[in-house]
């Protein structure tokens, strides 16, 4: 156990919730940017929409408790939770927030969750060496990475492929009424499984730091005031949007349709939906950026800008390592007071 003040406390709490707002915000473009670039709501619209299904995913797991293994596994399935210190999380908290500000200043759709885990590892690595690595935790988070976009673009392409066969026969007119009908609710389960995934990437960091301050003992399990703070944290930060993060996401990657939309998003939605029911701390940025790829490409291969996606790319290689930096550099900073 680690002897900390209760202010002290009190503000890594609130830096956590910060992130989670800033996550929210930076995300927010993976909920609504196909809603917004076909123009099925107006971005104000739009982004009402997406944060109260955010916050909607806390009553999704007051039914399936299990939904929480997410935030078991960042909580103590990447760094072993007794060498969790406070520091460790001032160092993990700034290193992803960091990142996060880089990249919502330039308009690149990185990934929170892989920010979040770099700062983590970093300043875990920091504080204990590799030793403290739980490597399980890591490995199934950093295959993600590369499964989440391809999953999502191959169902995408596969959601647009079937669904155009079963409307063949369907007027164009009607067809385009239907899909914007099924567009508006996989958008909602997109938002759904956003909120769901990603909030609980904050409530492991906050249970976390609560256990190694001896505030709770026991087995991991996440406090109910820390799961409603997590949800509320990130719907407000969706409200404040990332509009930047929402035009390359939502029409410089591709030109969408109701039909590209809502087969992007019902596809993002299914991955992220297996991923919490895994405990996989996923890239919600990866996973739908990849479906708008596929359902760009199930059109035909050179509706897709590669060159906006390439770049996009090349910002995730390099989230998982800048922020691991960051988060060490952090750590270190502390240990000087």
């Amino acid at each position: 156990m680690h002897e900390l003040a209760f202010p002290l406390l009190v503000g890594l709490i609130l830096v956590a919730l910060a992130f989670d707002f800033l996550n929210g915000l930076h995300d927010a473009a993976n909920s609504i940017a196909t809603v917004v670039a076909t123009r099925l709501l107006k971005p104000v619209h739009a982004v009402v929409f997406a944060a109260a299904f955010n916050f909607a995913a806390y009553f999704l797991t007051l039914a399936f408790p299990q939904l929480h293994k997410v935030a078991e596994t960042i909580g103590q399935g990447l760094i072993a939770k007794e060498l969790v210190t406070p520091a460790v999380v001032f160092g993990a908290l700034i290193g992803a927030m960091f990142w996060n500000v880089v990249t919502w200043l330039k308009g690149i759709p990185s990934s929170s969750s892989h920010a979040l885990v770099g700062g983590l590892v970093g300043a875990g690595v920091a504080h204990a060496g590799l030793t403290g690595v739980q490597w399980s935790g890591l490995n199934k988070t950093l295959i993600a990475i590369i499964l989440s976009p391809t999953i999502g673009m191959i169902l995408a392409m596969t959601v647009m492929l079937v669904t155009s066969w079963m409307f063949a026969r369907t007027g164009s007119r009607k067809a385009e009424k239907r899909f914007r009908a099924l567009h508006l609710v996989s958008s909602a389960a997109y938002s759904l499984s956003h909120g769901l995934n990603d909030a609980q990437k904050t409530m492991g960091i906050i249970t976390v730091l609560l256990f190694s301050t001896g505030h709770l003992t026991g087995e991991f399990h996440v406090p109910h005031w820390v799961a409603i703070s997590c949800y509320i944290a990130i719907a407000l930060g969706t409200l404040t949007g990332g509009w930047k993060i929402i035009e390359t996401m939502g029409s410089r990657i591709t030109k969408l349709s109701q039909h590209q939309g809502f087969s992007a998003s019902a596809a993002g939605s299914i991955v992220i939906f297996t991923a919490s029911w895994l405990g996989i701390p996923v890239s919600t940025t990866h996973t739908i950026t990849g479906a708008i790829i596929g359902a760009g490409t199930a059109r035909r291969a050179s509706a897709v800008r590669w060159g906006v996606a390439r770049n996009v790319m090349v910002a995730w290689v390099i989230t998982i390592p800048a922020s691991a930096t960051v988060g060490a550099i952090f750590y270190w900073l502390t240990t000087l007071f």
